[in-house]
């Protein structure tokens, strides 16, 4: 049984979409200026959408990471990374202000989260960071009401 279409927003409105397209460029941008680089970028889009419930843009942005050189090992540990040894100081400080971002409803940004990450990253890459949340954020919310397909991918057979 399958459910009913929904509305799909980026083809209802395109224009809004490419708004929030543009939007998330310029942001990307301004990380990559600041001094994020693409591994730290994907871990932290990749954890606000596993934490979002967003399948959608997690394969998105599981894809983007792996072309962006992280291993299936680094991918998979994004969701327990509180226990895993994989990520170094700067990359942990971008998936505690992702939770907060993702979770800003319950506390805002929490004086001891902003206050640890913000003695790891600069300023600018807090700021920079902190748009790149509000960006997926944005992007998952248009994806989960619009029930994306998320669907299997075929196994390619080995060479």
């Amino acid at each position: 049984m399958s459910e009913p279409q929904r509305v799909h927003l980026a083809r209802a409105a395109r224009p809004a979409y490419d708004a929030l397209e543009a939007f998330a460029k310029t942001v990307g941008d301004l990380a990559a200026d600041a001094g994020i680089d693409a591994r730290m970028r994907e871990i932290a889009l990749i954890h606000a959408s596993q934490l979002n419930g967003c399948a959608y843009c997690v394969r998105v942005h599981s894809d983007r990471a792996v072309k962006a050189g992280l291993t299936t090992d680094v991918v998979a540990q994004i969701a327990v990374w509180r226990d895993s040894g994989v990520f170094s100081e700067r990359e942990r400080a971008a998936l505690e202000l992702t939770e907060a971002y993702v979770f800003i409803h319950e506390d805002g940004v929490p004086d001891e989260v902003y206050d640890r990450v913000g003695g790891i990253l600069s300023e600018e890459e807090y700021v920079a960071l902190s748009w790149l949340l509000v960006s997926i954020n944005a992007f998952n919310r248009v994806a989960i009401a619009g029930r994306y397909p998320v669907p299997g991918r075929s196994a390619s057979p080995a060479p």
